[in-house]
């Protein structure tokens, strides 16, 4: 009996010391996983919005363990920043940052949203004051918002949000760190210093070890060629540029005969900025739709002339715009100023090299001058004493029949049927007075 329960003792130990060996020899070895890696090298613009979201979504439905975004940028677009940063925020997936250059500006803030932070020894993060696109600084009430997000973003993550603060606010000075009037910039050993950022590492394999799956399954993500196209496409340098080109395509087509390269390139432009908008996510059916209806409607009026057509088209197109634009208002500044740009350049255009084609039928280019010979009003006093034959019955007005052409004409007060012997007996001007032939003719002639 003693002996029986020396043996199990001894196999016990053996069991433990085999699965307590197991144990040390896996976490020597490091856990194994799923990890989504993601660049974010680019300046932050709109685009970027729909290929982040991509790429999230692909991780969650692979059920990814965690998610790292590697970042070199200088800034952006705020409102870019602030979507992107609610999306890493919101990712059920832990979410670590690789700060593997600058983290400036707008890229400061969308990092400040991970819940780690890992930075190389060269790199830096900060200095995220807001600034217009003239490169001035934005009013107090924009800097206010956007340090009240950096604040929100830091404090969400354990992080100094006074630092944070100072980095979008000049007015914030940090004991030890920065005085009035100057933006906080950190190194990597000062944000780590101060809590700002997580660890200094060298390379990918440095974060995976970092976040714990140093044997991990990596899945670098890219942008594709809709998306690259797409960023490039919804850029606010590049969305007047698009508006500029479509308007003056289309307004040169009314200055020339027929449907050329001009309304081509025009209805292009038109074209890659509703495609663009429509890839980065801004732009739905209905925009496209829009868009579609407008571009008809301004080829149906080419064939069908009277202006109705062609403004619903123009109308169409001008909703579908600004309904796309990742911005109402920003859509209908930019829309404004390219439509005063480009109607300058078609005036001068028309000035300098005339009009021709549609916009010649809705303009009187003819230039009567009396020593040419005009005059105001054509006379048909050669017409008095003739006969013709009434075409319609005059009440008093009607159309006669002369020498083989047809006469506006007023009876001489008589009603008279059609295809009656009519004379003429009085021109006033262009105002042919006539009645019947079976009655006394009598010439009026006005004294001049």
């Amino acid at each position: 009996m003693g002996k029986a329960r020396l043996w199990t003792c001894l196999c016990l130990v053996i069991f433990s010391g085999t699965v307590m060996l197991g144990q040390a020899q896996s976490q020597g070895e490091g856990k194994t996983g799923l990890v989504y890696w993601i660049p974010l090298n680019q300046t932050i613009e709109q685009g970027l919005t729909a290929y982040l979201e991509r790429t999230f979504s692909e991780a969650e439905e692979a059920a990814a363990d965690a998610i790292v975004v590697e970042m070199d940028t200088l800034g952006g677009e705020v409102n870019a920043a602030l979507d992107i940063g609610k999306l890493i925020g919101h990712s059920d997936i832990p979410v670590s940052m690789y700060i593997k250059g600058e983290a400036i500006s707008a890229g400061a803030y969308i990092a400040l949203n991970a819940d780690t932070i890992f930075m190389t020894p060269s790199s830096a993060i900060g200095a995220a004051e807001p600034r217009l696109i003239t490169g001035e600084t934005a009013d107090p009430k924009t800097v206010a918002f956007w340090a009240s997000n950096m604040r929100a973003a830091a404090e969400a993550n354990g992080r100094d949000p006074d630092i944070a603060e100072a980095m979008v606010d000049r007015n914030i000075a940090i004991e030890g760190l920065t005085e009035r009037g100057e933006l906080v910039s950190l190194s990597a050993n000062e944000a780590v210093e101060y809590g700002m950022a997580d660890n200094i590492v060298q390379n990918q394999q440095d974060v995976l070890d970092e976040i714990g799956y140093p044997k991990a399954s990596v899945v670098e993500m890219d942008m594709t060629p809709a998306e690259r196209l797409a960023r490039i496409l919804t850029s606010p340098y590049v969305v007047p540029i698009l508006f500029l080109i479509g308007l003056i395509g289309i307004g040169i087509e009314l200055f020339t005969p027929g449907f050329g390269f001009p309304g081509v390139l025009g209805l292009l432009a038109f074209g890659l900025y509703f495609f663009g908008h429509f890839i980065a996510g801004f732009a739905g059916v209905e925009t496209v739709a829009l868009l579609v209806a407008g571009i008809v409607l301004i080829l149906l009026e080419l064939f069908v002339p009277g202006g109705i057509l062609g403004v619903l088209g123009f109308i169409a197109l001008i909703t579908g715009i600004i309904m796309a634009a990742f911005d109402a208002m920003f859509g209908i500044v930019s829309l404004m100023i390219a439509m005063v740009v480009s109607a300058v350049i078609l005036v001068l255009s028309a000035r300098y090299f005339g009009t021709r084609g549609t916009w010649r039928k809705l303009t009187l280019t003819d230039r009567q001058q009396n020593e040419a010979g005009y005059v105001s009003s054509r006379s048909y006093k050669e017409l008095e004493g003739k006969r013709g034959m009434s075409v319609t019955p005059l009440r008093p007005s009607g159309i006669m029949m002369l020498d083989g052409k047809r006469y506006d004409v007023v009876s001489e007060g008589a009603f008279v049927a059609a295809n009656q012997p009519v004379v003429v007996v009085q021109v006033e001007g262009s105002r042919i007075v006539v009645r019947p032939s079976g009655e006394t003719v009598q010439f009026h002639h006005n004294e001049s």
